[in-house]
């Protein structure tokens, strides 16, 4: 068949597509012969004097190649039908072909350096040159093609180049370019594919010093040591790329850098395993002192436990004493009153005496009825005083365990308050007794009574003092208290208006950081939108932060003791952390605690003075030290 009458006019630029899909369809019908051997192939498309034996690989390179040049020494017909091979090779050729490789191909197909000198000279990184590049004189300079459309070309046709430069000099486009490849191995193998093809295509280095000019075909070549000397664009821009290197320098240098990696990473493997060791030391030394600390800790609880059970012991001892006391003070009393019956019984013997000892029977009766009474009261009175005293004991019990956690100085004068005020009680209740049976000879009696009124007031007067010195004491705390509140307070505003300088600084707690919000949508987003998504997230969170219906907080026993946690059951939570992630599920729920923590019943943020560097709230020493040294630095400066 002849392919070249009337190949410029029997198809146009816009219709090779579908011509090649024709050349295509005629390929597979089988109309054209492709093999001529097991490993060799022909171009039925070119013409007798151009036709050559190509490799598989080649005949593809070979018609991708002038399927998609743009010279126009190529007709449309002639692209289109290579098109068509091209596709027909990678489509319904390939299978074939891959079967058909016989087992003795040239181990140039896969070593790159098992054809070529190794002491031949390339230029370093592997560069590729290629000239007859078209240009036109545009606004006073040569323009041409870009090298990012030259790189996608060869790229099409699997040469695989990290970049093509074309040169300019002070005319423009030189109609010439650097075409760059990878510096390792892989890269050595595209460069020199890359120079076969167009040396297969008859376009090579030796093709174009022989056609220099003649036609506007692209020639190609891989750049070795007469380019890189040449004076000339090419050589200059070689020589500031590149150096002269052979492929056995190229390979010592990568074994000396091979062993020197292996002898470093060993290096850095005994280094590991020496950390390794001195950690696993340090882990037992901690691990027996924690021990050790555990251990101290068993005793100390042991022997805080056995202490309270003493102060019990002595305290329920002590309420025992008082209360047999009052029994045995009460069976005095009975033994008193039926002492006074007996003596009635026998003055109303004694009745029918004469009239002045009538008399004195009626005193004696009306004395005894009175005395009868009295003693009736002071039982009473006796019984009130003995449910005062164990109620008082049962309080004094209870305060004692309330205060006992609190502040031990107060602790103590409590005691002795209500250890006064027990005896007091008792001087009353034995002053009242005595009242009611004083009699007028018993001088005994009434010196008792006087013993008991002055012990009275001296307790009533120590009791007095306690007081007013707990009072004092309750009120000068209260003050302290609500004064060290004001100053914080006055210290947190005075510090949320000044930079953070050190660990000191003011703090909002429940505030929601929104950095992990921002790096989970840079994930999914470009930088603007991500910003925007973002905020629209984190605000969206901030109220759910303040919604008091929604509390995924659960209280856990720790230990013995309550404690809250976050829920992890909880719907929003789990949504949050499987669609945005660990991080910005940690943030909401560190925000969420601090707001429980610090502002429950609210839920809106609060300002607090904060230690960064250990993470928990700070004393007001530590705010004010940070004051005075802000204030000596100003000082100083001015």
């Amino acid at each position: 068949m002849d392919h070249s009458s009337g190949e410029d006019t029997d198809i146009s630029e816009s219709e090779i597509e579908e011509y090649g899909e024709k050349s295509y369809e005629d390929l597979k019908s089988g109309s054209h012969s492709l093999k001529i051997s097991d490993v060799a192939y022909t171009c039925p498309y070119c013409p007798k004097k151009r036709k050559r034996d190509f490799l598989y690989k080649e005949l593809v390179q070979h018609a991708s190649g002038v399927g998609s040049c743009s010279s126009n020494k190529r007709t449309a017909r002639e692209k289109a039908n290579h098109l068509g091979l091209a596709k027909y090779l990678e489509t319904d050729a390939a299978v074939a072909a891959d079967s058909s490789k016989p087992d003795t191909e040239p181990d140039s197909q896969t070593d790159p350096l098992a054809d070529h000198d190794r002491d031949e000279m390339f230029v370093w990184p592997w560069i590729g040159i290629v000239v007859n590049i078209p240009t036109e004189f545009k606004d006073g300079r040569n323009v041409g093609e870009s090298g990012s459309k030259l790189r996608d070309q060869l790229t099409r046709r699997g040469f695989n180049p990290t970049r093509v430069r074309p040169l300019w000099n002070y005319q423009g486009h030189s109609g010439t370019a650097l075409v760059e490849f990878n510096k390792d191995w892989s890269g050595f193998g595209n460069a020199m594919a890359y120079e076969k093809a167009y040396e297969a295509d008859h376009h090579g280095k030796k093709d174009w010093k022989v056609n220099h000019c003649k036609n506007s075909d692209l020639y190609a070549w891989i750049a070795r040591a007469d380019d890189y000397k040449a004076i000339n664009i090419i050589g200059e821009n070689l020589r500031k790329v590149g150096d002269l290197r052979t492929i056995s320098d190229i390979m010592e240098e990568e074994a000396r850098k091979t062993n020197k990696l292996v002898s470093n990473l060993t290096n850095v493997i005994e280094v590991k395993k020496l950390h390794l060791k001195e950690m696993a030391d340090k882990f037992k030394e901690t691990s027996q002192s924690l021990k050790q600390l555990v251990e101290e800790k068993d005793k100390l609880h042991q022997a805080y436990n056995e202490e309270i059970r003493k102060i019990q012991s002595s305290a329920r001892d002590h309420f025992q004493k008082i209360f047999n006391d009052h029994e045995k003070l009460k069976l005095q009393l009975e033994s008193q009153k039926k002492e006074l019956e007996l003596r009635g019984r026998e003055l109303e013997k004694r009745e029918a005496k004469n009239e002045s000892d009538r008399k004195k029977l009626s005193e004696d009766l009306e004395q005894n009825a009175t005395l009868n009474t009295s003693l009736s009261a002071a039982a009473e009175e006796q019984r009130k005083v003995d449910e005062k005293v164990l109620k008082l004991a049962e309080e004094q019990k209870r305060q004692k365990e309330d205060l006992h956690k609190r502040i031990i100085q107060l602790e103590k004068q409590l005691d002795a308050k209500q250890a006064v005020e027990l005896e007091i009680e008792q001087l009353r209740g034995s002053l009242n007794v005595m009242k009611h049976i004083e009699d007028e000879g018993d001088q005994e009696v009434l010196k008792k009574v006087d013993t008991l009124l002055k012990s009275l007031r001296e307790k009533e007067e120590e009791y007095d003092g306690l007081e007013a010195l707990n009072q004092t004491l309750i009120v000068k705390e209260r003050n302290s208290n609500d004064e060290l509140q004001d100053a914080r307070k006055e210290l947190v505003n005075g510090l949320k208006e000044l930079p953070r300088v050190g660990p000191i600084g003011v703090k909002r707690m429940g505030e929601l950081d929104n950095r992990p919000f921002h790096e989970a949508m840079k994930r999914s987003y470009n930088e603007s939108e991500a910003d925007e998504r973002a905020t629209e997230l984190c605000s969206l969170w901030e109220e759910y932060l303040r919604d008091p219906g929604w509390h995924p907080i659960k209280v856990v026993m720790v230990n013995g003791k309550p404690e809250n946690v976050i829920d992890d059951e909880d719907e929003k939570l789990k949504d949050l952390k499987k669609n945005y992630g660990e991080e910005v599920c940690k943030a909401v729920t560190a925000a969420l605690m601090e707001v429980n923590d610090y502002n429950p019943s609210g839920r809106y943020i609060i300002s607090e003075l904060w230690n960064y560097a250990v993470n928990k709230k700070a004393t007001l020493e530590e705010g004010v030290t940070v004051l005075l040294n802000m204030w000596k630095k100003k000082r100083g400066s001015d």
